[in-house]
C-alpha cells in the first residue's frame, strides 16, 4: 500500500468519526490503489462498492483538505463517478 493510500485512509477516518454512511463507496487514486468507506469504516481496497470515484492523488488531497469542492472537481473532469450518483452526493455532504 503506497504512503498516500495510507495517509488518506487515516484523513478519511479522522473526517468520518461520528458520520454515518449508509452504504459503500470507494476512492480510486490514480496509480496508488483504492479507499473503501462503509459501514464498517474506512480501509485500503479494491473490493465492489456503490461508487466509484475516481481522481488523481493531487485532486483528491485537495478534496480532503477542503481546498477543492468535490462538485466542482467532478464538474470540471478531475473526478470521476461511476455508479449511484445518490450514494457520491451522500459522501460529499458527509466529508464536507
Amino acid at each position: 500500500m503506497s504512503d498516500i493510500v495510507t495517509a488518506a485512509v487515516a484523513a478519511l477516518t479522522e473526517k468520518l468519526t461520528g458520520a454515518a454512511f449508509d452504504g459503500s463507496a470507494k476512492f480510486m487514486i490514480e496509480g496508488e490503489g483504492g479507499i473503501v468507506i462503509d459501514a464498517d469504516g474506512v480501509r485500503a481496497s479494491d473490493e465492489e462498492t456503490d461508487v466509484t470515484l475516481t481522481a488523481d492523488a493531487e485532486t483528491f488531497q485537495s478534496i480532503l483538505e477542503g481546498d477543492t469542492n468535490p462538485t466542482a472537481a467532478f464538474m470540471t473532469g478531475k473526478l470521476s463517478v461511476d455508479g449511484d450518483m445518490g450514494m457520491a452526493m451522500k459522501l460529499g455532504s458527509v466529508l464536507a
